[in-house]
């Protein structure tokens, strides 16, 4: 089988891709946590992050939280971040299980600080749980009762 996979567009693998294909990627596939300095806050919940392991730089989306869009009011969330991690130096705590969102960016929890800044903007009402639904709306049905979650 082969596996054609745009590294330009999406530079991770998820853990599937890789046990199934048996990829060699042309660069580092971060499984680990690592530090990085924070060179543009894209919205409330993405960031992209440079490294002195990578020759480009690359996207993270804030693990376990979701910000409003930025035409949904999400200028408060992004505005926040960017204003304490914009040209700054973070680390970035990967979940080995977690690593890899559905659009191929990697997912971490930003430290700086010592302070989890995901957990700090959920307490501030700035972005909300990963999942939750927004005000009047229905949770997913497919999503509450996905069978994984039970066993």
């Amino acid at each position: 089988m082969v596996f054609d996979h745009d590294y330009s567009r999406f530079p991770e693998l998820t853990n599937q891709q890789i046990s199934e294909f048996g990829i060699t990627s042309p660069h580092k596939q971060i499984v680990a946590d690592f530090e990085g300095e924070v060179i543009r806050v894209h919205d409330g919940d993405t960031i992209t992050m440079r490294t002195n392991f990578r020759d480009f730089d690359f996207p993270v989306r804030l693990l376990d939280i979701d910000a409003p869009e930025l035409n949904e009011g999400g200028e408060a969330a992004g505005n926040w971040l960017r204003s304490r991690i914009l040209d700054k130096k973070v680390t970035i705590r990967v979940d080995k299980n977690e690593r890899v969102g559905k659009y191929g960016r990697l997912l971490g929890k930003v430290i700086s600080g010592g302070l989890d800044l995901g957990l700090l903007m959920l307490s501030l009402g700035l972005v909300r749980a990963f999942g939750t639904p927004l005000p009047g709306e229905f949770p997913n049905p497919n999503r509450v009762f996905e069978l994984s979650k039970w066993y």
